[in-house]
């Protein structure tokens, strides 16, 4: 899920709220005072006894990464570890998802997912416990493996947040619902749950709680949003067609690679020449393929585009423009008609954090965890099924999704300097967050999130 931060002026005023002390309903008061810092307190004692279990577990996990659709092995991990902690375990939902439910009285439900996928990615952390996976991907390339978006952390949190609750079942009462999902890197594991029935086979969430690795922040730290929090995330191809023939002679043929590159050019106007400033959107082209030798002009060029929007109004014209621009280049061209598919079932949608969940879960945590250490962020233009899980038709439930801070702090003190190295974003082959506060820090927000919910 990679990251860009939205900066139009109207999210920038919008962002005023964000940035105001959260303020909760009287019927929603968070754990706040004596009864919060002893909870606090009881969990950092039980972090303290699983820390070394959870760090061999997070390492495991790095090494042994699986890509989307493929995490057979991670899901059987995530399913024993629910297991032994009493929870009622289905595998297998909707592909490699994981459901465990621990019922404890009557109570809200609350649902804590993560997610299990890895990425094509070779790792080059240099880590002793670096990837060293290589398998092939759907298309039958040879690929490495890496869990370059910090999934292995957040199951890490996950387990560790079920291992605390487990344990301190006289704290809270409901249901709690912990989902191992697959495939959220290509955006499917989401929708593939909820189609086989994860909201009609298990009990119903009342509440979903997430979080996700920041490689903007430092360890020990906490980001959220309130409402929209991520973007719509679409993808795009296009087949540009053109004429082979000799490199020695263009004129006789009609050029897909020239084609290609004018199109590639002409869609960065859709964002800077016809999208209003102040609604934001991103096209970009990140594969562009075609030809086989120097001297040979092919028949046709293949370009993959990922389109991030913030509304639906936004999103329907940004992807007629990407249509029109590559029918009309190709018609300047005297060239066929490219061909552009867009597959409305790979689109993953934006993600808005339910505000008043929002505001119930932010003042807990900056007591536990500090408020300098828990700030309100800008929305980015990255992509999260999580969002998924609160649109079921009329109905709504409410999701909370908070970024955990995973960075070591003179990290970013070096790359402030003139000549400093910039900090790796996720999706880089050098990303990853640094186990050790990373992971306390994780497991306290998640688990203390639940507590607020259903705690008694």
């Amino acid at each position: 899920m990679p990251f860009t931060s939205i900066s139009p002026l109207r999210l920038l005023l919008g962002s005023m709220l964000f940035l105001m002390v959260p303020v909760v309903g009287a019927d929603e008061k968070p754990l706040t005072g004596t009864a919060l810092k002893e909870r606090t307190q009881e969990i950092k004692k039980k972090i303290d006894s699983e820390y070394a279990s959870l760090e061999a577990l997070y390492k495991h996990l790095h090494a042994n990464p699986e890509l989307s659709l493929h995490e057979l092995q991670t899901a059987a991990r995530m399913a024993k570890e629910l297991k032994a902690l009493g929870f009622e375990v289905t595998e297998k939902v909707g592909g490699t998802g994981v459901v465990g439910v621990l019922k404890n009285g009557k109570g809200p439900t609350v649902l804590v997912r993560t997610d299990m996928d890895a990425l094509p990615v070779t790792e080059k952390t240099g880590l002793p416990y670096a990837s060293k996976v290589r398998t092939r991907d759907k298309h039958g390339n040879e690929v490495g493996v890496m869990h370059a978006c910090g999934h292995d952390m957040h199951m890490t949190c996950w387990v560790g947040a079920a291992r605390v609750l487990a344990g301190m079942k006289d704290q809270w009462q409901g249901t709690l619902v912990f989902i191992g999902q697959p495939a959220e890197e290509i955006g499917a594991g989401a929708r593939d749950m909820l189609e086989a029935g994860l909201y009609e086979k298990f009990p119903r969430p009342d509440y979903c709680l997430a979080l996700h690795c920041d490689n903007f922040s430092p360890h020990g730290q906490v980001r959220y949003t309130e409402g929209l929090a991520l973007a719509n995330v679409d993808s795009v191809d296009i087949l540009v067609k053109g004429k082979g023939g000799h490199g020695s002679a263009p004129h006789t043929t009609i050029d897909p690679v020239v084609l290609a590159a004018r199109i590639v050019l002409d869609l960065q106007t859709i964002v800077s020449r016809e999208r209003n400033p102040l609604e934001p959107a991103v096209v970009t082209v990140g594969s562009i393929h075609g030809g086989t030798k120097h001297n040979i002009i092919p028949n046709d060029v293949a370009l993959q585009l990922t389109v991030r929007t913030t509304t639906d109004k936004t999103r329907k014209e940004v992807l007629e423009a990407i249509s029109r621009i590559a029918k009309a280049a190709a018609l300047g061209a005297k060239a066929p008609e490219p061909v552009v598919s867009h597959q409305p079932e790979d689109f993953t949608p934006a993600v808005y954090n339910d505000v008043a969940l929002a505001r119930r879960t932010v003042p807990v945590l900056q007591e536990a965890l500090g408020a300098e250490k828990v700030q309100a962020r800008l929305p980015v233009m990255g992509g999260e099924d999580f969002g998924r899980f609160a649109l079921t038709g009329d109905k709504k439930v409410p999701i909370f999704i908070f970024f955990l801070g995973t960075i070591a702090p003179e990290r970013f003190v070096e790359a402030a300097k003139p000549d400093g190295k910039t900090i790796p974003s996720l999706h880089s082959d050098e990303y990853y967050p640094v186990p050790e506060p990373t992971i306390r820090t994780g497991v306290l927000s998640l688990a203390l999130s639940v507590l607020n919910l259903a705690g008694k």
